[in-house]
């Protein structure tokens, strides 16, 4: 993964590629400053399975912004759930197939340089049938996927702007 910061704007644009599915992702971000920044964040799916959901949860030093001023979207996934705190993020209602990128706006308020966040991703087993997938996926919506061991990424960004 790699990232490029423009400091004028307050945009981090974040690009890499996924290939395992027993563990979730943290990834760490150096960035120039704190405060606000829109994310915009493209990922390829290099696992051979589908991915239905994605969840991302940040750090006790940042949070996700979720006002008139902001976007939180993406491509793939029609809706997205935040919990109140504003600390955990679900993308779903869609689909990531192996060798798609899936890409996601959101904007992040930190306190510190750098911020933290973990990705989750949701593939259903295939003897689930259509009903029990769809209980899951709401279950962990709602109750947040269970953490599984994590690959700690420290992602290089580049300042422009």
């Amino acid at each position: 993964m790699a990232a490029v910061a423009d400091v004028r704007r307050r945009v981090l644009m974040v690009s890499g590629a996924i290939d395992t599915t027993d563990h979730d992702i943290s990834v760490c971000i150096n960035l120039p400053e704190p405060g606000r920044w829109q994310i915009i964040k493209s990922e390829t799916n290099l696992t051979d399975q589908t991915w239905l959901a994605m969840q991302v949860t940040t750090d006790e030093n940042s949070a996700f912004v979720n006002d008139a001023d902001t976007m939180i979207l993406s491509r793939q996934f029609a809706k997205t759930f935040m919990t109140p705190d504003a600390r955990r993020l679900t993308f779903y209602d869609g689909e990531v197939r192996p060798g798609e990128a899936v890409l996601k706006v959101f904007t992040l308020e930190t306190s510190g340089r750098r911020p933290t966040y973990a990705h989750a991703r949701y593939s259903p087993i295939t003897s689930e049938g259509a009903d029990d997938h769809t209980e899951k996926l709401q279950k962990l919506i709602s109750d947040g996927m269970p953490q599984r061991p994590v690959v700690e990424l420290i992602v290089p960004v580049t300042i422009i702007g």
